[in-house]
């Protein structure tokens, strides 16, 4: 009985570990034709992720002229915001949809990948910009995804 004790103790010390290790994991999907993830809900996460992309430019825009450590914090948190919703959408359109959902044999397959490729170098520029023109682009291209992901009524 003991040793079934350590043999356990050890299983959730290593899942644990695992967990806490591995902070990069994407949480897109399995990769796998379960059929549980709803395409149109991801298509509003990421519409969600890019509001709060356009929150983080123009708190960035209003927190850049001010110069007292409160305000330079918060500049870089903003900053710091602004790229993780980035790379999420990126995340989700490359780990989710180019590998699930955009299919070689589909009649609008070049149409497609440039729609949702479009999303991808979008995203990338809100990184490198703190224009909110950029986020602008990025919803553009967001929104004209839905129209292969439409809502489905249950």
């Amino acid at each position: 009985m003991k040793s079934f004790g350590k043999v356990l103790l050890l299983m959730v010390f290593t899942l644990v570990g695992n967990y806490l290790v591995l902070p990069n994991q994407t949480l897109a999907h399995c990769q796998i034709p379960c059929g549980i993830y709803d395409d149109h809900a991801r298509v509003q996460s990421m519409l969600e992720d890019a509001a709060t992309i356009e929150k983080s430019a123009k708190l960035i825009a209003q927190l850049s002229g001010k110069s007292d450590a409160q305000s330079q914090n918060q500049l870089v948190r903003w900053v710091m915001n602004k790229e993780k919703y980035a790379q999420k959408i990126i995340t989700t359109i490359s780990d989710y949809f180019l590998t699930q959902r955009v299919k070689p044999d589909q009649k609008d397959y070049s149409e497609r990948l440039i729609k949702h490729h479009a999303v991808i170098i979008a995203a990338m520029q809100t990184k490198q910009n703190a224009d909110v023109a950029y986020v602008k682009t990025l919803t553009t291209s967001i929104e004209a995804l839905l129209a292969y992901y439409p809502e489905h009524k249950h």
